[in-house]
């Protein structure tokens, strides 16, 4: 006789993660598989709506990241050659009280860190590198390279823009190269206190075809963070990433203002990244299997929202989960993917698009949003 009903996530992220902790706390019983060895302070800054501390106020997490974070009270937009204000997006106060939670910016790796905590113990399994799934009819098998496997009566594929679950539902498809690539580097507090400019706490350098987005990733403000948008017409190098350089960054934001330039020299490390996505999915699921976050919709990291997308993908696929019950399964991945497909699709359309809150805009549609009030549509199981 079989056991307990058991959900396997692949994909230990922020949305794999998101996943399992609210699912653990909806009363599943969950493991997560992560093919990395151990958990590491990966990444660099990151942004979480209001939209997403609503989760993670009933994951119980809000409050902890209110304190390690950086609350800025405004979402800056400037012209990158003169610096004049394009845009004055109110956060801050004006967060909490018009969208029900306050818009942070942290570093990623202290974000994850956070969440990974949050797992119930022993459930979190590293140094699983998914080779094989097998659909045995009343349950899935998952075959890791170690030579060690698993079953589970639903797996969520939470495996990023390479998924091995969105490999198996749809074929293997390399991911789509954008023709951008993004500059990323971390800087030291005491760097930038040699310089008498004012750096904003939250600002988005622009001219016509290429960006700037900076912040701090902490509530000390001893870490500011930059990350680019900037045309690359092929990605000819190995890897998920190369190292650049003070000089290529000179040379891309060459004539850009001078407190970007002030920020490129106070760097110490720069590394270059492709931005690579996919079009929209024709399913999100099938059989036992099911999608969520860049294994579904990845997009641009332009809105900040790419992260956001994939813990209310786990909020909501959890709701759906325990309207329809385990057993029930198709149901919930159609119920999930009725309310989850149209709000991501537009936001991964916009954020391609690199146009969110270049001018003045309300964005209440992304930051208002509340996922816990919205009636589920019905969905359609296939």
């Amino acid at each position: 006789m079989r056991g307990r009903q058991k959900i396997a996530i692949v994909g230990a992220g922020l949305g794999g993660a998101a996943a399992a902790t609210l699912l653990q706390q909806a009363g599943f019983e969950v493991d997560v598989y992560e093919q990395a060895p151990e958990f590491t302070r990966l990444g660099a800054g990151i942004h979480i709506g209001p939209n997403v501390m609503k989760i993670f106020r009933r994951m119980g997490l809000e409050q902890k990241l209110e304190l390690m974070s950086s609350h800025p009270d405004f979402w800056f937009s400037r012209d990158g050659v003169s610096g004049d204000y394009l845009s004055r997006i109110p956060l801050g106060e004006f967060a909490r009280r018009e969208y029900g939670a306050s818009y942070i910016t942290i570093h990623r790796g202290d974000l994850h860190a956070l969440q990974i905590d949050a797992i119930k113990p022993g459930t979190v399994h590293f140094g699983k590198r998914l080779e094989k799934i097998v659909d045995e009819g009343d349950q899935v098998r998952l075959d890791f390279a170690d030579g060690t496997h698993t079953v589970a009566d639903i797996v969520i594929g939470a495996d990023g823009i390479h998924s091995k679950i969105r490999e198996e539902l749809l074929g293997v498809e390399a991911p789509i190269y954008s023709g951008w690539v993004a500059h990323r580097a971390l800087i030291r507090g005491e760097h930038l206190a040699q310089h008498a400019d004012v750096f904003e706490d939250c600002v988005k350098w622009w001219t016509e075809d290429r960006h700037m987005m900076v912040y701090y990733t902490t509530g000390k403000r001893d870490e500011y963070y930059f990350v680019t948008g900037v045309p690359h017409e092929a990605w000819d190098f190995q890897g998920p990433f190369v190292d650049s350089s003070q000089e290529e960054m000179r040379a891309a934001f060459d004539g850009y203002h001078p407190t970007v330039q002030k920020l490129i020299g106070a760097t110490e490390s720069i590394t270059k990244w492709p931005l690579r996505n996919r079009n929209p999915l024709p399913l999100w699921s099938r059989g036992r299997l099911v999608l969520l976050g860049d294994a579904c919709h990845p997009m641009k990291p332009h809105m900040a929202q790419g992260a956001c997308m994939a813990i209310e993908d786990a909020a909501m696929l959890t709701r759906c989960l325990q309207e329809t019950g385990l057993s029930d399964h198709r149901n919930a991945f159609a119920l999930y993917e009725a309310n989850r497909k149209e709000r991501a699709s537009r936001v991964q359309s916009v954020s391609n698009a690199n146009t969110f809150l270049y001018t003045q805009e309300d964005p209440a549609w992304v930051y208002g949003y509340d996922l816990y009030a919205q009636e589920l549509k019905s969905g359609e199981a296939a």
